[in-house]
């Protein structure tokens, strides 16, 4: 039986492609923002496209900010794509507005640094060594649609025995974060929907880590 996944459904576009790849590489798949499926789904996966503060407002009216919190404390596996990636740091600034994240982890989304935006197309990607969901992949391309990304990290771990969450980089005019891995909570920049092979290899490879 393939794992249970819910890919949260508050409004953002292009849902379904995201549906579909999942479904593609074995998962069952559900398209919701029940309580109830969000927490006991064996994955979540938290899409986003467009703007920061629109996907933020459209967690809220969902009250998903909750439920995604709870698995996290809880330990039961997150996803986050594009946006999904960019909520989960402190703030968005976007046209000088400054829009609260959700806040896992330190850090602001600003416009790339970049001669040319949207970073739109394929590009290479550089991850740590060990990373489950680059296993096998770590040398692929992966397809990117953004003008906004974080550039710097920032995260300070002084506790021995917390492992400090994996990081995966690309560069664009510069470098920015084009995936974390930090225990439950996971996000690509990039969308693995549309990603070809390599992106159904890190849908599977997330599905692996779901227990």
């Amino acid at each position: 039986m393939g794992r249970r996944v819910t890919v949260l459904d508050y409004g953002s576009g292009n849902i379904r492609s995201a549906v579909r790849a999942l479904e593609h590489v074995g998962a069952e798949v559900s398209l919701s923002h029940d309580s109830k499926e969000i927490l006991e789904a064996d994955g979540l996966v938290v899409p986003g496209v467009g703007a920061f503060a629109t996907v933020m407002e459209g967690l809220k009216a969902v009250d998903a900010i909750r439920w995604i919190g709870r698995r996290i404390a809880g330990s039961r596996p997150v996803l986050g794509i594009c946006v999904g990636l960019q909520v989960m740091f402190e703030e968005g600034v976007e046209h000088g507005v400054r829009t609260q994240g959700i806040g896992e982890w330190p850090g602001t989304v600003e416009r790339l640094a970049a001669e040319v935006v949207p970073h739109m197309g394929w590009n290479t990607v550089r991850p740590p060594e060990g990373s489950e969901l680059f296993s096998g992949i770590e040398n692929e391309r992966f397809y990117f649609v953004h003008s906004y990304g974080v550039q710097h990290w920032n995260f300070d771990v002084n506790v021995p025995e917390m492992t400090p969450p994996q990081v995966t980089w690309a560069d664009h005019g510069g470098p920015f974060i084009a995936a974390v891995e930090n225990g439950p909570l996971s996000a690509t920049q990039f969308h693995p929907e549309k990603s070809g092979d390599a992106g159904a290899a890190l849908l599977q490879n997330w599905l692996r880590t779901l227990g």
